[in-house]
């Protein structure tokens, strides 16, 4: 895909359906920047230094772990290309994940640190009974611009904007305290909400 050859920096999710995904970015000498699992540990970011030997290895959780390094919010790189994980999606971006919303609060938090643009191409790989007529869509959802399947590549016409950063007011104290990322990003643009005083 052109997104891909293009792209400098690539945000893909650390569920094992995209390990594939995550090695092609890294074999193409691209940046890597992988959300931990239930960003508990924020953003990983593998890149150029990762040695080809151990690139397999470097697209797995535990290899991210060992051979990425942990990277504050302040050294985030720009994303070119986001990568997300879908149990359904439909031909028009609208898709589900695992129900959890940590697709949306990654992009959210890149969003709201200027990281990610409204033009910024997202992509979801499914297999094509992953293709569904339609998906709900809630305020804080993404829709894709692009599904990967093993037999095509649909381009999708999302018709409404992505969310703009993080909702704030749907973020509680036990989130805090599960992605403490979100209190380093609350600090740090010094945002201040109702919902949750921690």
């Amino acid at each position: 895909m052109k997104e891909l050859q293009e792209a400098v920096s690539v945000k893909v999710n650390p569920d094992a359906p995209q390990r594939e995904v995550r090695f092609q970015v890294l074999s193409h000498e691209k940046t890597l920047l992988m959300p931990t699992p239930r960003l508990r540990s924020g953003f990983i970011l593998l890149d150029s230094t990762v040695p080809r030997d151990r690139l397999r290895l470097a697209s797995s959780i535990r290899g991210a772990f060992i051979l990425g390094k942990r990277i504050p919010l302040e050294k985030l790189p720009k994303i070119d290309l986001v990568v997300v994980g879908s149990v359904a999606v439909a031909q028009d971006g609208a898709r589900i994940g695992k129900g959890e919303g940590y697709s949306e609060m990654e992009y959210a938090i890149l969003r709201e640190l200027g990281l990610v643009r409204e033009s910024t191409p997202i992509i979801t790989t499914v297999h094509d009974s992953q293709i569904v007529q339609s998906v709900p869509l809630e305020e804080h959802d993404i829709s894709v611009d692009y599904i990967v399947t093993p037999t095509r590549v649909i381009e999708t016409k999302p018709n409404r904007n992505r969310p703009t950063g993080v909702i704030w007011n749907r973020v509680n104290a036990e989130m805090i305290e599960r992605m403490p990322v979100l209190r380093e990003l609350r600090e740090r643009l010094g945002t201040t909400r109702s919902s949750a005083q921690v």
